[in-house]
């Protein structure tokens, strides 16, 4: 049965190239194939699931890929994951055939969509870090043509900026993987966990820190964020249901594993991420409240939805063995924020593909009397509000509990919970903010009635949505109030078979969900909602222009992040412009006659002259010469030196004989003194011969001595160093 890992993974990349092979012959060919792929990856999934709530647990190993190897394993958040994910792939399957029936490069959407999924499940599976990075860097890249899908300037633009924060947070996470590896040794979960336990967290941090900083990015975090707002509106709808239910949770889901395994019940870490979070979640909702861009206010909700689940990460850290509440809350507001998103995206993708505007003063009214549509928009808005009795209230009652679990500890420990005590509010005030979003895009939609075009969307009313499209948003929107309404057999289920992974254990008694604490935090939320929408939305973020309520947006253009320091004029000119003019300086040196001429002339001529001198009379004769005429005058003078001490100190013997050499050479050399005497007074009287025979055979005598001796000391020093080996 482990063969279902590979299967789940590599099966939609292979369905993905039949898909693309059969559409070029049949559209509606490829559509059938697609959905029905889709399906039986779902099937495949919930049996995975089924397998891993039952306790049957499975790996598999592809030893020797890449240098270390694919590990896959399957567990009950693993299982849970892949199935939210192929069930939210299964379902925007269903509503793309209507969505994309006047589309371009359909083939290609359909294509890098089963890629990315078949990539998804390959992160949710994976059971190291190496695995889970291979997976999420081939799903960033294959996910990024959904977002350039359009191919307009728009398109485009965000494209670039999605596709340049996944480059660089990928980089980044493989600078931290290869810290990490030297560090510790593995980069297996299990490897991970028993590196956080035995050492010091302080030589941790700089890599935990790089390999969350790609996954970070991947979920939205702040200040990271910079891609989700600009992406979601410009992808299509099934792709941006995709971006912000599934491939922010693959974020989270690096995130948790560096969170729950190195840093596991760590404070220091927990604050941080904490801290983090909050800003995250804050910054989200407040980038939807100002927003009048129907999709674009749902982006900025899925950045302020990612802050509270990282809020919930902080908790863990923070509360150590008691953050029973925090991991549950963290699980099941991933899955609620995900079935959430899907609803409300399909949602939107209806309104589009019908009006292909976003604008909400162009599409208010469309959802009068549309029951299906309005059904669905309506389940996720209260879903997403935490109103109770629908699923996000279970997941946001969880959250918010872990924190005034905290305070109360501190106050029990006398210590001062002054900040916690703050960011419990701003949890309460954010989520009052996400109420206050959610009923301005319900009002603006089914409420509010047209100027313009109401009598046209009125017209509307049945071939709004396609059967199969139908039956997609009915089925992603049943699902939320039934999790609400059956709190404690659903979601506490759910909650148990994932925690496990983040070493989470269930909570030491059933938790009260709709106990008054729960109820009074939810109502002071939507309290709040209701003041900011009645008095800053419906007063500040909206004017009257000739007699009709428009929605303005009164964000200031220039507080953007992207536009503010990475593509600011500041950026271009001094930062980027220094970059280009080094890097073109030092293209012009590599490239100039500095390095193809001038330099190889100089080595050239100093190769010659090395050469000329080495052939030359300076190696041959002169050098050779001056050496010998050197060692010759050292050798003479110490024959000197020997004669002139043995006249003074041994006059007696010197008499007969003489001073260096033998009794053969001296006789020798007196017998040729003798004949040089007689040839100089006969035959070379002009010329005579003035050599002291005597003395140089003397002198002969002694340098062969002296050779022979060197050769001797030689030979014992041969001998003595290969004794010694």
């Amino acid at each position: 049965m482990r063969f279902i890992l590979p299967v789940l993974v590599f099966a939609p990349m292979v369905c993905a190239l039949l898909s693309y092979l059969i559409g070029r012959r049949s559209k509606k060919g490829r559509n059938a194939f697609v959905c029905v792929c889709l399906t039986l990856e779902c099937l495949g999934a919930a049996f995975a699931l089924y397998r891993a709530a039952a306790g049957n647990e499975l790996s598999f190993d592809w030893q020797g890929f890449a240098g270390f190897g694919l590990h896959f394993r399957l567990d009950g958040f693993r299982a849970l994951y892949t199935l939210i994910a192929a069930f939210m792939w299964m379902m925007t399957g269903f509503f793309s055939p209507q969505y994309f029936a006047h589309y371009h490069n359909r083939n290609r959407y359909y294509f890098f969509t089963l890629m990315t999924l078949g990539a998804t499940a390959g992160v949710f599976l994976s059971d190291d870090l190496y695995t889970t990075f291979i997976f999420f860097e081939i799903m960033s890249f294959t996910s990024y043509t959904w977002v350039a899908h359009e191919e307009t300037p728009g398109a485009m633009r965000a494209a670039e900026t999605y596709l340049g924060i996944a480059v660089v947070g990928g980089m980044v996470t493989l600078m931290g993987l290869f810290l990490l590896y030297h560090k510790v040794g593995t980069l297996s979960f299990a490897g991970l966990r028993e590196a956080g336990e035995s050492m010091d967290a302080k030589e941790l941090y700089l890599p935990g820190i790089l390999v969350m900083f790609g996954f970070a990015a991947k979920a939205g975090m702040f200040p990271l964020h910079i891609w989700l707002p600009k992406a979601h509106p410009v992808a299509p709808a099934p792709a941006s249901a995709l971006l912000s239910g599934v491939l922010t949770k693959a974020g989270i889901f690096g995130v948790l594993v560096t969170s729950c395994n190195l840093f596991l019940h760590n404070g220091v870490w927990g604050n941080g991420v904490l801290l983090l979070g909050v800003a995250t979640m804050f910054g989200g909702a407040l980038l939807a409240m100002f927003s009048i861009d129907l999709k674009r206010t749902l982006a900025c909700s899925s950045m302020s939805q990612i802050g509270f689940i990282l809020v919930g990460v902080g908790m863990q850290g923070l509360l150590g063995h008691h953050n029973a509440l925090a991991v549950q809350g963290t699980l099941l507001h991933m899955v609620n924020h995900s079935l959430i998103k899907l609803c409300l995206f399909m949602a939107a993708g209806a309104v589009y593909m019908n009006l292909h505007r976003l604008n909400l003063n162009d599409i208010r009214g469309f959802g009068r009397n549309k029951i299906i549509l309005h059904f669905a928009f309506l389940m996720g808005a209260l879903g997403i509000s935490g109103v109770p009795l629908w699923n996000g209230y279970i997941s946001k009652s969880l959250l918010h509990e872990s924190i005034l679990e905290y305070v109360e500890l501190l106050h029990e420990q006398g210590a001062s919970a002054f900040l916690y005590s703050a960011i419990e509010w701003i949890f309460v005030i954010t989520g009052g903010m996400t109420f206050s979003y959610m009923l301005k895009l319900y009002v603006a939609l089914f409420w509010e009635k047209n100027p313009t075009y109401q009598e046209a969307f009125d017209g509307a009313r049945k071939e709004y949505l396609s059967p199969l499209s139908a039956f997609a948003l009915l089925g992603a929107a049943v699902v939320l109030p039934a999790l609400g309404m059956l709190p404690s057999i659903l979601m506490t289920g759910i909650a148990e078979i994932g925690q496990g992974f983040m070493h989470g254990e269930s909570p030491a008694h059933a938790v009260a969900y709709f106990s008054w604490e729960n109820l009074y935090g939810a109502a002071k939320s939507l309290v709040i909602g209701g003041l900011l929408y009645a008095f800053v939305i419906r007063r500040f973020l909206m004017k009257k222009e000739n007699g009709v309520r428009v929605y303005v947006n009164r964000w200031p253009a220039w507080l953007d992040i992207e536009n503010l320091l990475i593509r600011s004029d500041f950026t271009q000119k001094y930062i980027c412009g220094s970059i280009t003019a080094v890097s073109r300086f030092l293209d012009g040196l590599a490239t100039s006659k500095l390095f193809y001429v001038w330099i190889p002339a100089v080595i050239t001529r100093i190769s010659r002259g090395l050469d000329n001198l080495a052939t030359g009379k300076l190696f041959y004769v002169w050098i050779p010469t001056a050496i010998t005429a050197v060692t010759r005058a050292l050798d003479e003078c110490l024959d000197r030196l020997a004669v002139l001490i043995g006249r003074v100190f041994g006059r007696k013997r010197a008499r007969s004989l003489p001073t260096v050499g033998t009794r053969t050479s001296y006789a020798l050399g007196r017998g040729m003194n003798a004949v040089a005497r007689a040839l100089n007074k006969t035959v070379l009287r002009r010329h005579p011969l003035h050599t002291d025979f005597e003395y140089r055979l003397s002198l002969l005598t002694h340098s062969v001595s002296f050779g022979l001796l060197l050769l001797a000391l030689g030979l014992v020093a041969i001998c003595w160093y290969l004794l010694s080996r």
